[in-house]
């Protein structure tokens, strides 16, 4: 006679089960959307404002919010200072590790430990790396009044290239073609930048560039490519130039096991792009948040279309996984080689 109630009670109490078993995942807690939502992510960028990082990071920094658990605000912080070495020092030793800093850094930067230079410290290996959205491919671009179209005929002359400066990308790649080719390049330091060396070539003061990358001629000046105003005498880096597939290609040229040990670390910034980092000691479920949001990203339609209006490379993106296996093997190279790397780094 008085068990009616106890039964409605576990009728009722079964069916709240049952209600919260199959409630839509929106309504359960997301942990990590419960961390991101309402707080603000910040991308620090490793060079002032306007320039290609700048850019670049500020493209992402718009579009990346949206792919991260809880969709928070994010902002840009310049750290400009020493070639990207303030910025990523900053990261490794000062940042917040609560997943919500991410840091663009200049592709020099994680080699730069590996090349003895003190002001960098901090172990590359130990960064959580979350990815690229392109990598570099360097280029031989000699102008045509030079007279040289293959590695044969840039051996039999003294060719100048610009450079900002002794340790300058455009000096230690034409050294290292020096070394690995046998040319006589001699490096002509002093100018600004690209864009005042390429202004020097159209002027007849320098036979090329000490090196080009493919995108940045690409967007900077397509008329020397339909023109033929250079000519490409080699290419290197991590991947060949889909455009210029009878252009040599230096890992398909260098032989010696010892050369080509020394050729993968010296492409390291190449292969590295336009690297994105997070602090060491991140927890692991943030770290791949950020990096499947990173992905996301690359893949976004509007932030192509953002990248793609603001002529920025987002053509060949890696993930970090892909950036940390590099470095780890960049940094087991033998140390006979590493001291003739540092040597081509001071000529």
């Amino acid at each position: 006679m008085h068990t009616r109630g106890p039964r409605i009670r576990a009728f009722v109490l079964a069916g709240l089960a049952l209600a919260a078993c199959t409630a839509p995942a929106s309504a359960q807690t997301d942990p990590l959307a419960d961390a991101y939502k309402g707080r603000t992510a910040t991308v620090v960028v490793s060079s002032s404002p306007g320039g290609g990082y700048d850019t670049l990071s500020r493209a992402i920094a718009r579009h990346i919010g949206r792919h991260l658990p809880g969709n928070p605000n994010v902002v840009v912080q310049n750290m400009p200072g020493a070639g990207g070495i303030v910025a990523t020092n900053y990261m490794y030793n000062v940042a917040s590790k609560d997943g919500l800093m991410i840091a663009g850094v200049q592709n020099n930067a994680p080699l730069e430990p590996l090349f003895g230079t003190k002001a960098a410290i901090y172990d590359a290996t130990k960064f959580n790396w979350i990815g690229t959205p392109s990598v570099e491919v360097g280029l031989m671009a000699v102008w045509h009044a030079a007279g040289v179209k293959t590695i044969d005929e840039a051996r039999q002359k003294v060719l100048s290239a610009g450079s900002s400066g002794a340790n300058s990308a455009p000096s230690f790649y034409a050294h290292l073609l020096n070394d690995l080719l046998g040319m006589k390049i001699k490096v002509v330091a002093g100018y600004k930048g690209q864009t005042e060396a390429f202004f020097a070539m159209e002027r007849g003061e320098l036979d090329f560039y000490g090196t080009t990358f493919w995108s940045a001629l690409t967007s900077t000046k397509p008329d020397w490519i339909a023109n033929k105003s250079v000519n490409f005498v080699v290419q290197y880096g991590p991947e060949k130039v889909r455009e210029l597939p009878d252009v040599p290609f230096l890992r398909d040229i260098i032989t010696k096991p010892d050369d080509r040990t020394l050729l993968i670390a010296a492409e390291g910034p190449l292969t590295l792009g336009r690297p994105y980092l997070m602090p060491p000691g991140v927890a692991a479920d943030r770290v791949a948040a950020m990096r499947k949001a990173f992905q996301d990203t690359m893949k976004d339609p509007l932030f192509q279309a953002d990248a793609n209006k603001q002529k920025l490379d987002v053509s060949s993106p890696r993930k970090g996984e892909e950036l940390q296996k590099e470095l780890e093997t960049i940094y087991k190279t033998p140390p006979h080689i590493v001291e003739r790397l540092r040597r081509i780094a001071q000529q």
